[in-house]
């Protein structure tokens, strides 16, 4: 075990009554990245969760958060990782403000060190003009994002999210996945569990798709739609102000080129790597007017149904 990920697991293995739930996992999770942890129902996502937490043991392989083993050193593990559950609980009769200081007296913070980061957290969730509110008038966006505020307040380096968009309105959807891109910019590493891919490819940096236990790909989103997809190549999409099909020769000659189609006036160019910047001056010197270049990014809902049924 290295600490250089946040997360590291290692043929993690648990058995419930000789039921395999998880089945020798591995994967690692980078320092300030937002990782999502995709699968159906079933798939071992919250053992797996459990597990990082201390509050399952595992059957055999190892988990390591920041370098602490979490059976071994729980409280050492739960003072640096918050953990939002889909159903966020709060005192209703007590403000948000009133909640997050017991949570914060739970967690040995300081009277004056509550206060300044009470108002910190609140601010960064939208809720500062809601802290004398009690929580049971807040609607069901604004409890998760006290929720996200309520993980935040001891500054944790690792943040689980478990659907935390669940039930959320497309305004609460949209507030709440702005809150979670900005974490790794606090110096926050967050691992997402979501059913919603959409909401995945939106934030997340790499994702982990597990089934019946165990890993079926694993790696940086981009990455992970050209293997699934174009087979480890990129897929170049250009497009010009009119056709030309000299300037189709001059790119197949490209070196790292493997394939060009094209129709009217744009072309579809495989290659071995990323040549836009090849391919722009070719457009350039040929005089013919570019209107757009870019890399083909594939759906993460393709790469999810692939790997999915091949599962």
């Amino acid at each position: 075990m290295t600490d250089n990920f946040a997360i590291e697991i290692r043929d993690l293995t648990k058995d419930y009554d000789r039921v395999t739930v998880v089945d020798h996992l591995n994967f690692q999770v980078n320092e300030n990245e937002v990782f999502g942890l995709l699968g159906p129902n079933g798939a071992g996502k919250t053992t797996t969760i459990l597990m990082m937490l201390g509050l399952a043991e595992p059957t055999s392989g190892s988990v390591r958060v920041f370098g602490f083993d979490p059976t071994r050193e729980p409280l050492k593990v739960k003072s640096i990782v918050g953990y939002l559950p889909e159903e966020v609980g709060f005192y209703t009769d007590m403000t948000a403000r009133e909640n997050l200081e017991f949570i914060a007296d739970l967690n040995n913070i300081g009277r004056e060190e509550t206060r300044r980061r009470v108002d910190e957290v609140l601010d960064l969730v939208g809720l500062a003009e809601k802290k004398d509110t009690p929580t049971g008038k807040f609607s069901r966006g604004m409890r998760q994002r006290l929720g996200i505020a309520d993980v935040l307040i001891k500054r944790p380096k690792l943040v689980i999210l478990d659907e935390p968009t669940s039930g959320l309105d497309p305004q609460g959807i949209n507030q709440l996945l702005d809150l979670i891109a900005g974490l790794p910019g606090l110096g926050t590493t967050v691992l997402l569990s979501s059913h919603q891919l959409y909401q995945v490819q939106r934030v997340c940096h790499s994702i982990g798709i597990l089934s019946r236990g165990k890993m079926v790909i694993e790696g940086p989103i981009d990455k992970l739609g050209r293997e699934a997809m174009a087979g480890g190549r990129y897929v170049i999409e250009v497009e010009t102000a009119r056709p030309a099909p000299e300037l189709v020769e001059v790119v197949r000659k490209i070196n790292g080129v493997l394939g060009v189609e094209a129709h009217d006036n744009t072309m579809n160019i495989t290659s071995e790597a990323d040549l836009r910047g090849d391919i722009a001056k070719a457009v350039v010197q040929s005089d013919v007017p570019l209107v757009q270049i870019k890399v083909h990014e594939f759906s993460l809902d393709d790469i999810y149904m692939k790997y999915f049924k091949e599962s």
